[in-house]
């Protein structure tokens, strides 16, 4: 499957080096990098906004975030970004058996694996991921009860950015970058 187009056959030197550093950091040569090539603002933008994704920051560990990241991809069907986030899921502790209520595929309250500060997170995630945007001012009061100012805009902006490269990703049709071998999709 290719993407509805092709990458540009000159790349400015500038878009190579960040190309590059995508390709050393993923280990992949990323189809989304060449094709923003296209258009060099977007790229930048779309670079920058990757560099500053949030790994782990206070009590927001990387699994916590690699949920809210795979919660996303899921919510939005977005093959690419599922592929990307699911890759090593299990480095951080996701279990299979969490694997499969992130995809929707076992209810949330079968698995009690999940801690309140993660089920809160993926009920976050998802909401994030539909539209119209809706929060209860009941959820919302339980969110903030478990998570300060600085973690609910982390989160929030976590389950964004995934929801940003979906958006963009399906709107040019680029196909799964192969970094999961077994079909998690």
């Amino acid at each position: 499957m290719n993407a509805f187009i092709d990458p540009p056959r000159n790349i400015p030197l500038f878009l190579r080096f960040g190309i590059w550093i995508s390709t050393k950091v993923t280990g992949r040569d990323l189809l989304p990098a060449r094709i923003l090539a296209w258009y060099p603002r977007a790229a930048i933008g779309s670079g920058v906004l990757e560099s500053l994704v949030a790994h782990k920051d206070g009590k927001l560990d990387e699994r916590i975030l690699k949920i809210v990241r795979i919660q996303a991809s899921y919510a939005a069907s977005c093959n690419f970004c599922i592929d990307m986030n699911t890759y090593q899921y299990d480095a951080t502790g996701i279990t299979e058996e969490e694997l499969l209520v992130l995809q929707g595929r076992k209810p949330l309250n079968e698995v009690t694996t999940f801690s309140k500060r993660e089920v809160l997170a993926i009920q976050y995630a998802i909401l994030i991921s539909q539209t119209p945007l809706r929060f209860s001012i009941d959820f919302i009061d339980e969110v903030k009860a478990h998570f300060n100012e600085r973690e609910m805009v982390i989160l929030a902006s976590t389950a964004a950015q995934v929801n940003y490269w979906a958006r963009l990703i399906q709107a040019l049709g680029i196909p799964p970058a192969g970094f999961n071998e077994n079909n998690l999709l």
